[in-house]
């Protein structure tokens, strides 16, 4: 994929459909008044008046929407320099006013923006096998779909009888206005996907977007394309190991270290909700960021700066410039600990590790830590589970309870269930080291030995599986068997 010299060209394509659509309509608004006289031989004044009010109205919803995108795709410091080079004149600029932005346009009709900066297009969905639905919303509506190569991907589109379009059809009464009014939130996430790069950010594959009027009375359809990722499901999560469960946490974070220095801003989530991220291999990602905000809120007080939650508010300051201080990064750093820290990363956490856990819980909980220091506690805590410094209690000795057998693995197993495991019909744990997994395996009473396979979890740690039993070895060149030897007359008699 070819790199961005300059942040306009990854959206250029976008800005001029945003653009050319506020064109057409200011068009259509112009001889709407022009022809004011056919309009009297179908209806009554006041209906003619009505209707042109209405269609002034869209137009400017549709002016609103686009000056929110247009920012996204500059260059902080540039637009000076970009109004100075565009090739109309004072006088047309006046006209046009903000129903234009007549830089960007430059940009793209003289040839130098035509690039897509995207693996996929529109040519891309040729052929593409429709699957599942991954989820819907009042503006849009995720399918699962396998594209020829079979690659699966999720396609985001506007959704045609999700309330937003619904509303919008019962003001307005304008089909292609109205798409395209909706149309404005994905359009603006496919912007921000193309500048916010990131780990725990979805991917963007690619996006397609048909010419506007190509599809009968509706606006030209706007498509982006996605990895695909599952929506989060809570309560999978909190059945899920304690690790898996800090992963997500932990990535939520590096995340929000992220959006508070990105290169558009301090970027707030307005909407920060669980349904907001979704799932893909093990990882966190926000996959929703149409509601984002790449502004301070403006205050002439700190009493302007008031963060205002169902049970807590919280006074920021008001800085020099007249802006809230950190007002996003406070934000998205308590939103993450009432709807993510709060039910993941207490519960069932290793021993050694409960005393920052609950530092990171209580200073979060009084935002009391700026985001760097909450990165900060979090990383301590994977360098010191990674790294087995938490187990310095386990006696060296409790191995010596143990016969290994290696190049062998158990068969005819009697398993118990643990919780939380990896494994719903037995008991599979990480474990840092075999000393740990032996000192785990004397804990549980039923315990008769354990099996390692060489399986490992993201940390780097063992997959373990502890049984109560077995019939018989089998020669297995990956696998080692530690045997409890108090109770290897009772396993060998299972």
């Amino acid at each position: 994929m070819p790199g961005m010299g300059n942040p306009l060209c990854a959206a250029a394509l976008l800005a001029f459909v945003v653009s050319s659509v506020s064109v057409s309509l200011l068009i259509r608004s112009l001889q709407l008044g022009a022809n004011k006289g056919a309009f009297a031989n179908n209806g009554t004044a006041d209906e003619q008046e009505f209707a042109s009010r209405r269609s002034a109205l869209l137009l400017h919803q549709l002016n609103e929407r686009r000056k929110e995108i247009i920012p996204l795709l500059s260059t902080r410091g540039n637009d000076k320099k970009l109004l100075a080079e565009s090739r109309y004149s004072p006088q047309e600029q006046q006209s046009f006013g903000a129903m234009f932005d007549y830089n960007l346009w430059n940009e793209i009709t003289d040839g130098s923006r035509r690039m897509l900066m995207d693996e996929m297009d529109c040519d891309s969905l040729v052929g593409v096998q429709t699957g599942n639905v991954l989820g819907s919303g009042y503006t849009k509506l995720v399918l699962k779909v396998v594209l020829p190569q079979d690659q699966a991907v999720a396609l985001k589109f506007v959704n045609e009888q999700g309330n937003d379009m619904e509303k919008c059809l019962e003001d307005f009464k304008d089909p292609r206005g109205c798409h395209e009014l909706v149309a404005y939130k994905l359009k603006k996430e496919i912007v921000l996907l193309q500048r916010l790069k990131h780990p725990n950010i979805i991917k963007l594959r690619g996006h397609c977007m048909e010419v506007p009027g190509q599809d009968g009375d509706g606006g030209g359809r706007v498509t982006a394309i996605l990895e695909q990722g599952y929506p989060v499901q809570m309560i999978q999560l909190l059945q899920s190991p304690w690790e898996e469960r800090f992963r997500v946490c932990l990535g939520l974070v590096r995340l929000l270290h992220f959006l508070a220095r990105s290169p558009l801003g301090s970027v707030g989530l307005l909407d920060f909700q669980p349904r907001q991220f979704v799932m893909v291999s093990g990882e966190l990602k926000l996959t929703d960021l149409d509601d984002a905000s790449v502004e301070e809120p403006a205050c002439g007080t700190d009493g302007d700066c008031v963060l205002e939650f169902p049970h807590r508010n919280f006074t920021l300051a008001c800085s020099g410039k007249g802006v809230c201080q950190d007002l996003n990064e406070k934000r998205n750093l308590y939103n993450a600990y009432r709807y993510f820290f709060t039910y993941l990363l207490p519960h069932q956490a290793p021993p050694g590790l409960t005393h920052l856990v609950d530092r990171i819980m209580n200073a979060t909980g009084e935002l009391r830590a700026d985001i760097n220091q909450t990165l900060g506690a979090f990383e301590q805590i994977l360098l010191l589970y990674k790294s087995g410094l938490h187990l310095d209690n386990l006696p060296p000795s409790i191995i010596r309870d143990y016969t290994v057998m290696r190049g062998m693995a158990t068969a005819g197993n009697v398993e118990y269930r643990c919780w939380p495991s990896y494994s719903q019909q037995g008991c599979v744990l990480a474990v840092h080291s075999t000393l740990e997994a032996a000192a785990v395996c004397s804990a549980h009473s039923q315990c008769t030995g354990f099996s390692l396979t060489g399986q490992r979890t993201w940390t780097g740690h063992l997959l373990v599986s502890f049984r109560s039993g077995f019939s018989h070895l089998v020669p297995d060149g990956r696998s080692e068997v530690y045997l409890r030897k108090a109770k290897a007359s009772e396993t060998s008699a299972v």
